[in-house]
């Protein structure tokens, strides 16, 4: 058989693809093809490609493999596509869910744009984001807005704080109110027992989960897993279930009140765990569908003060209100770094191998982990947080596809949206980004602004150029100086 025809046939389909442009920045068009991308899936498998995946509106129609002529010449649904995102040397990735983030709009007092933070979230590849803990009602109009492509933003699933009851039925009244209110799910914080157990009887009739940042409290790990938590945030409450004796060898002076006092003594927290002990929470937790989010890196300047605070995406992009909530003040949450010394910064770096090695035995007990960045606090800026949280995932010996896994399916499935979020499936939400490099190589080609970087994030079929959302960014930080 002549190999003619085969040549022309290619020559067309070539032609006719490349008559679709690149998409414009925030619009979203009937059929976007992204082409000859190699692919990973959030569900922990190799990459695999190259790859077209075809999106229709807001959701992705297909996932198309190419055999080496195709990928080559342009596949079949490039002639029909209205835009065309071409990945070649590109890896595609469903989009970073973000499980444990804040919406702030005002850092001690003082404002700051939300479209600040909203971009760099998108420019990191953050798709989706937990609120879990803001202004409860503006949030839910940042949901409504995000849904509706009303603004350039994450898709929101919003979580209030619980906040105070004084009893059992004031407990239940209180999750009745969230959920008519509109409420995806509830924080809890410093809880009482009694008061736990019926806020959390209330919400699993209501189907509302609970996100528990668990302090130093009544209630730990043992009852998440007794009353059905859906994830413990951070770290507290799971070493302190396994301390014999049940509380914290803790100074005579000290106040849980005083920040310095609090993240001093955290940071001596896991060497008192009992390993045996231990085991058995994580095992408890894994049987009880307990997940966990540590948030690895929103805790890291107590380990390296001087990195923290000389990262090197704060010369453009650190919003002049964010750089002043992070300096020492005892008036502002997170900023505890007081007399910290470097027997402080010892005793952290301790604290992280344990707390990274109890993940590690977690994760191959069966247990569920996902990701959050808790920026806005503690030397954490929006979005790098996240992609810095990977890194130390890596180094608590986690494998890339693990964690790629960790901050999208895994993240999906505490959200209750496994059947629609988190994977590069067709059927499912086309929340994709585009990055320029290969993540399972080095995990700091997502950061903006680097070699390699997201290029396209892809939130329900809208593209969003990640350049110039960063570009964007760099003016606002700019101005804001200027003032």
């Amino acid at each position: 058989m002549s190999r003619t025809p085969i040549v022309c046939l290619a020559v067309f389909w070539l032609a006719c693809s490349v008559m679709a442009q690149a998409p414009t920045s925030g619009q979203r068009v009937h059929r976007l093809l992204i082409h000859n991308a190699m692919v990973i899936d959030g569900n922990g498998t190799p990459a695999s490609g190259p790859k077209d995946i075809v999106i229709e509106n807001n959701l992705i129609a297909d996932v198309i493999p190419l055999d080496a002529v195709s990928a080559a010449r342009g596949s079949r649904p490039g002639a029909q596509a209205d835009a065309v995102i071409d990945a070649t040397g590109k890896y595609v990735l469903p989009g970073l869910i973000n499980a444990h983030g804040h919406l702030q709009e005002e850092r001690g007092g003082k404002p700051q744009p939300l479209e600040y933070e909203l971009n760099i979230w998108l420019a990191c590849g953050i798709t989706t984001v937990r609120d879990v803990g803001s202004d409860t009602k503006r949030a839910l109009e940042i949901r409504r807005q995000s849904a509706a492509g009303e603004i350039a933003a994450p898709r929101i699933f919003v979580y209030p704080m619980f906040g105070h009851a004084r009893n059992a039925t004031e407990a239940r009244v209180r999750v009745q109110a969230l959920k008519q209110q509109g409420a995806d799910g509830i924080k809890i914080l410093g809880i009482d027992r009694d008061i736990m157990a019926a806020m959390e009887d209330e919400a699993h009739k209501v189907g509302l989960r609970i996100a528990h940042h668990a302090g130093v409290e009544e209630t730990n790990a043992w009852d998440d897993i007794q009353f059905g938590t859906t994830s413990i945030e951070h770290w507290y409450g799971i070493p302190d279930a396994a301390i014999e004796g049940g509380v914290q060898n803790f100074p005579a002076g000290y106040n849980y009140n005083n920040e310095t006092d609090r993240f001093r003594y955290a940071g001596r927290l896991w060497r008192e765990a009992n390993p045996e002990r231990l085991g058995k929470v994580l095992d408890g937790m894994v049987r009880a569908h307990v997940a966990w989010v540590p948030t690895l890196d929103i805790y890291e300047a107590s380990r390296d003060l001087q990195r923290a605070q000389n990262q090197p995406w704060f010369a453009l992009y650190l919003h002049p209100t964010l750089e002043e909530y992070f300096r020492p003040n005892a008036a502002n949450h997170g900023s505890y770094f007081l007399g910290w010394t470097s027997t402080d910064e010892t005793f952290w770096k301790e604290n992280y191998r344990l707390w990274m090695a109890a993940l590690g035995e977690f994760d191959r007990r069966g247990g569920l982990i996902g990701m959050g960045d808790d920026a806005g606090f503690i030397y954490q800026m929006y979005g790098f947080g996240l992609i810095r949280g990977m890194e130390l995932h890596q180094e608590a010996g986690f494998h890339p596809l693990k964690i790629i896994q960790q901050a999208t399916g895994n993240n999906a499935k505490i959200l209750g949206q496994e059947e629609r979020l988190g994977r590069v499936r067709a059927g499912f939400a086309a929340d994709l980004i585009v990055v320029n490099g290969n993540p399972l190589e080095n995990l700091k080609v997502l950061y903006p602004g680097g070699n390699g970087g997201v290029e396209w994030t892809i939130k329900d079929g809208i593209p969003y150029h990640a350049p110039t959302l960063m570009a964007r960014v760099k003016e606002m930080v700019a101005e804001a100086r200027r003032k």
